[in-house]
């Protein structure tokens, strides 16, 4: 019998029809230049890692005259790669400051042993010195790759495309065109930059965040703070810019809280990279004069939870572009859970719901299966065990028609196939549960498993 299992597959693989993943090039738009927020320079180019000629290599500089706040969260991954290893002793020597960026891709310098941590030191020291006043001493660059794991960087190609930004003809700017040439050399099997510029408002004063990320395979980020926090929390990369001044300690807490609700909250295929990292800079370019306070959560609770909440929704946005990107994804979908007695309850449920294959392959084949949505849910240990006679299910459309219902007080109703089918066959749409059980929730951000290939 195992003989005959190719032959079996090509002739099963042969009826197959494949439905194609929708266009995702209307993600991506240009974005006024007044948009970005100041005191930044950024590039993007091509310095030979990649075959293609495609941008492989990023330069993002802070041009402040103020001290640059600078926070990050980190893949827990036990392999962690050297740049994410070095990128938190960076953090860690300088108390939460920096004010560089440099970014690979298609080499992740992971498991690479000694040669991969002299290999993201040399990018950090190269980048470095493009700073106005480089620093003597303790290093100011954070450093991040993506591509392929268990393969050396070319670091003397990566190392001239870095110095190249100090000599005559350099790409660094504040353009849009500047902005995007960064995010393109983000890109790995993306199909689309993944950039986003907004504004918010604290105490009456405007604030500038831009962000770009990148990720469409091995996607499902569990990150967090540099291990000296005391927390030991292909790839998702991300940095978030803001031209508002806040404190280190801040920053990191408000980016904390922002990438459980965003980064941490999307699953394309359930596996997690070596590499995964989220990094904000916070350089205090709009606020003025060296005087201003930072914004604070000791001093200014309000204003604080005011950035918080801005960090949140842009981090969120920028997290599921990720997932609308995910290679294979034919279908964007948002799992909402609700009334549980703590977060992270509703979170544990949401994950597994989102990395079910059962529940993803039942998306892509647009059956109303809500049956596995309820073994997805039942199997996750919570803090109050599930009351099966509380539980809701409802598929949600996305068009503003009225949900439905396929499960009420663990009721099963009678559910109209035909409405579920035109639910369940457009690009965009989410699943429901309600538990009953509190008043906390929590969402999650996942796609289909299907045949496409990129």
């Amino acid at each position: 019998m195992a003989a005959r299992l190719p032959s079996v597959w090509k002739r099963f693989s042969s009826t197959i029809t494949p439905r194609a993943a929708p266009p995702k090039a209307h993600h991506h738009a240009p974005i006024p230049d007044s948009a970005f927020p100041a005191g930044y320079a950024v590039t993007g180019l091509h310095c030979g890692i990649k075959k293609t000629g495609a941008p492989d290599l990023a330069v993002i500089l802070s041009t402040s005259p103020r001290p640059t706040s600078a926070a990050a969260c980190f893949t827990r991954n036990a392999f962690k790669a050297a740049p994410v290893v070095v990128s938190e002793e960076v953090l860690n020597a300088n108390d939460g400051r920096a004010r560089a960026i440099v970014v690979n891709s298609g080499c992740a310098n992971a498991v690479t042993g000694k040669k991969g941590m002299e290999d993201a030191w040399s990018m950090v020291r190269a980048t470095d010195a493009l700073l106005e006043s480089p620093p003597k001493e303790k290093s100011e660059t954070l450093v991040m790759s993506t591509g392929v794991i268990g393969v050396n960087l070319p670091i003397s190609k990566i190392l001239t495309g870095i110095q190249s930004q100090s000599k005559e003809g350099k790409t660094l700017g504040s353009t849009f065109d500047a902005w995007e040439r960064a995010a393109k050399a983000f890109m790995t099997t993306d199909t689309f930059p993944k950039l986003r510029a907004h504004t918010f408002t604290v105490n009456g004063k405007e604030y500038r965040i831009a962000g770009m990320d990148k990720g469409a395979g091995m996607i499902h980020p569990d990150m967090g703070p540099p291990r000296s926090s005391g927390q030991l929390h292909a790839t998702l990369l991300g940095c978030i810019l803001t031209d508002a001044a806040v404190s280190s300690r801040s920053l990191q807490s408000a980016l904390t809280y922002a990438v459980d609700r965003s980064f941490n909250s999307i699953s394309v295929d359930g596996d997690m990279s070596t590499n995964d990292t989220i990094v904000v800079l916070a350089n205090g370019a709009a606020t003025g004069g060296s005087d201003t306070q930072e914004i604070d959560e000791q001093r200014d609770p309000t204003a604080y939870t005011t950035f918080r909440d801005a960090l949140t929704t842009f981090a969120a946005e920028l997290a599921q572009l990720v997932v609308r990107d995910g290679e294979g994804a034919t279908k964007f979908v948002t799992v909402s859970v609700q009334g549980a007695a703590t977060y992270e309850d509703a979170h544990r449920i949401a994950s597994r719901i989102s990395t079910s294959a059962l529940v993803k392959t039942a998306l892509y084949g647009e059956d109303a299966n809500w049956g596995r949505i309820l073994a997805a849910a039942g199997a996750v240990p919570l803090s109050k065990p599930l009351d099966p006679a509380r539980v809701n299910v409802s598929f949600i459309p996305t068009d503003g028609s009225p949900a439905l219902p396929l499960l009420i007080n663990g009721e099963p109703e009678t559910v109209d196939e035909v409405r579920a089918k035109q639910i369940l066959s457009v690009e965009d749409l989410a699943i429901q549960v309600e538990l009953g059980l509190g008043s906390q929730s929590a969402k999650y951000w996942t796609c289909d498993f299907s045949y496409c290939v990129r």
